[in-house]
């Protein structure tokens, strides 16, 4: 079975890489356990969970572009077991991904799980449709009470994905997962606070009074 994503990603000058850093072995022979061509329920529940990712482009002049896309938790949808569709919003009037995926429709998306310091890379081509298109696709990936301007929908049909191991991912949190850990620390320091208040007021201590 062949291992798909270094199918792709392993090009001759790749291979040269490796040979110059002497791990060449490692690789020449290489064969997974998957072809990683298909996306299971892990890969399923992972992309249900992010509100964000990197999408890679290149244009017709060689150049890298990667961009930004977020939105609201499970945003980017799993329509198939090979497919993934996301709903296209109105940027900053540059179009770069856009115009790169008009000339070549190759893509690698970079979906990050911080806090578990986890890394989900993904081999696609991508295509642009139109909203009235396929009017229940464009419902089905357009998230309610999100304030943008959707302008089309991009699907990509998947070629090959890996994951990365967790070396050299710095854990980061968001907001929300602030305030749902440090949630019971401020709920019991709440209630130690009301006792507190309570142990004064019974005892005639006001609050000027201090430790006096």
């Amino acid at each position: 079975m062949t291992y798909g994503f270094l199918d792709i990603a392993t090009t001759p000058s790749v291979r040269a890489a490796q040979a110059a850093m002497g791990v060449e072995h490692h690789w020449r022979d290489f064969k997974g356990d998957r072809a990683f061509d298909r996306f299971t329920e892990n890969e399923a529940l992972f992309i249900a969970d992010r509100d964000s990712f990197y999408m890679a482009t290149v244009s017709e002049t060689g150049w890298p572009y990667v961009q930004h896309r977020g939105g609201p938790r499970g945003f980017l949808k799993v329509i198939d077991d090979r497919t993934l569709a996301f709903a296209d919003y109105r940027g900053n009037l540059q179009y770069i991904s856009v115009g790169n995926l008009a000339a070549d429709s190759r893509a690698c998306l970079f979906l990050m799980d911080y806090p578990r310091r986890a890394r989900l890379k993904i081999y696609g081509h991508v295509e642009a449709r139109a909203l009235d298109a396929d009017p229940e696709l464009t419902e089905r990936v357009s998230p309610q009470a999100y304030r943008a301007k959707l302008e089309r929908v991009l699907i990509l049909h998947l070629d090959a994905f890996d994951w990365n191991c967790p070396q050299h991912i710095t854990p980061r949190f968001t907001t929300a997962e602030i305030d749902e850990a440090v949630g019971p620390l401020r709920a019991s320091l709440a209630r130690l606070e009301a006792e507190n208040a309570a142990l004064r007021a019974r005892l005639g201590i006001g609050a000027a009074d201090g430790g006096t």
